[in-house]
């Protein structure tokens, strides 16, 4: 197989930027799966998506990037925090490590995406202990999550799909 796009999602966004990463490759020999659900298939070339957790990726996603060897790897995910390329490229200066020397690294492409409700009731138990504009801000990063990913964010997606491939 050419390409295969495996992914993580915890809330659903990655799962919808993974679909466009699936349907902006083009030709037929290619598959997508859930992490969770993989079976034993190789590819060529690995559309590899997480959801951002504290700055980084999942265990999960850690020990498979790991375990590639000889690949060309590209790297997606969505980050509920943020929308700040500084962000962003801390984000993926922390995943790509785990992508070992010996494959093709293809970049990465973030965007910003929903948080579950929980995170929200947390940030709004500090507000009415100590309401700073830390907190603040949070919660303003919270609601603008609410909006992605969002059309420009899969316009940015497939635009990903044909950079990474043309390297």
């Amino acid at each position: 197989m050419d390409y295969l796009v495996v992914y993580t999602s915890n809330t659903g966004n990655t799962e919808k930027v993974a679909m466009k990463i699936f349907d902006s490759i083009p030709g037929r020999s290619k598959d997508i799966q859930r992490l969770e659900e993989l079976r034993d298939e190789e590819a060529d070339t690995y559309f590899v998506g997480f959801w951002n957790d504290r700055g980084t990726c999942g265990s999960r996603v850690m020990e498979f990037l790991s375990g590639l060897h000889g690949k060309k790897v590209a790297l997606f995910g969505t980050c509920g925090m943020g929308g700040s390329s500084e962000y962003f490229k801390q984000v993926e200066n922390r995943v790509s490590v785990f992508v070992p020397e010996d494959n093709e690294y293809l970049g990465c492409f973030l965007c910003g995406g929903k948080m579950m409700l929980q995170v929200l009731d947390r940030y709004k138990q500090m507000q009415a202990i100590n309401d700073s504009p830390q907190i603040r801000t949070m919660i303003a990063a919270y609601e603008e999550g609410m909006l992605h990913p969002d059309e420009q964010d899969f316009r940015d997606a497939e635009a990903f799909v044909e950079e990474a491939l043309n390297k």
